[in-house]
C-alpha cells in the first residue's frame, strides 16, 4: 500500500519553518556569544566589561534570529510595495534680475 499524505506546500509548513527557526537561533546565539567573550578577553581587563560584551554578543545573536524568523513566518517586509515620496523641483524666481 502507498503512501497516502498530501504533500504540504512549503509556506504552510510550520513543523518545517518553526525547526529552520530554532536551529538558526541556536547557532546564533552560541556564535554570537562566543564572538563577545572572545572580544571582550581581547579589548577589555574588567570582569564587568567582559560580561558586558558576552551579554551584548548573546543579544545581539538573538535579536537577529527573532528579526529572521519573524522574516520566515510572516513573510519579509521588504516585499511589500514601498512608494518612495515624488519631488517635483520648481524653478526659483529671480525677482529683480530683469
Amino acid at each position: 500500500m502507498g503512501d497516502n499524505k498530501e504533500i504540504m506546500p512549503p509556506q504552510y509548513d510550520v513543523n518545517a519553518k518553526m525547526d529552520a527557526c530554532i536551529d538558526l537561533t541556536v547557532r546564533r546565539f552560541v556564535y554570537s556569544t562566543l564572538g563577545g567573550a572572545v572580544g571582550g578577553l581581547l579589548f577589555f581587563r574588567s570582569p564587568v566589561t567582559r560580561w558586558a560584551s558576552v551579554a551584548f554578543g548573546a543579544g545581539t545573536g538573538i535579536g537577529s534570529a527573532y528579526t529572521e524568523c519573524s522574516r520566515l513566518f510572516e513573510g519579509s517586509p521588504s516585499t511589500a510595495k514601498v512608494v518612495s515620496p515624488k519631488i517635483v523641483e520648481t524653478p526659483a524666481t529671480q525677482d529683480g534680475q530683469d
